[in-house]
């Protein structure tokens, strides 16, 4: 069982940067790959960026790449999303998950979610 809880959501100005945390509980932290979706109101959750337990293996979603970046660090059980250069479209709460093995782009395949972060950028 792993168990897991965002936080560093908030209101950001256009441009700007926002760094989102995910702490997870359980000894097997580092067996899992991890990754992070958002959603938006009225839309579907979708694929954000994913790291292997390694950290060696990540994978980010077109609209991202070169802004965000996705990190771990086994020792705090902890995954993170540093975001920058902000966009309204980037408006949405964004989820941590956690599955076991491989890393995956799809979120049908993770087994554990956190509660979501609200994450709001002003024009």
């Amino acid at each position: 069982q792993v168990q897991l809880v965002e936080s560093g959501g908030g209101l950001v100005q256009a441009g700007g940067s926002l760094r989102l945390s995910c702490a997870a509980s359980g000894r097997t932290f580092s067996s899992y790959a991890m990754g992070w979706f958002r959603q938006a109101p009225g839309k579907e959750r979708e694929f954000v960026a994913t790291i292997s337990w390694s950290g060696g293996n990540r994978l980010y979603a077109d609209s991202v790449k070169g802004r965000f970046t996705i990190s771990r660090d086994n020792a705090k059980n902890t995954v993170y999303l540093q975001m920058n250069s902000l966009k309204p479209e980037d408006t949405a709460v964004y989820y941590c998950a956690a599955v076991k093995g491989v890393v995956t782009i799809l979120k049908g395949e993770y087994e554990y979610w956190g509660q979501g972060t609200q994450v709001t950028v002003s024009s």
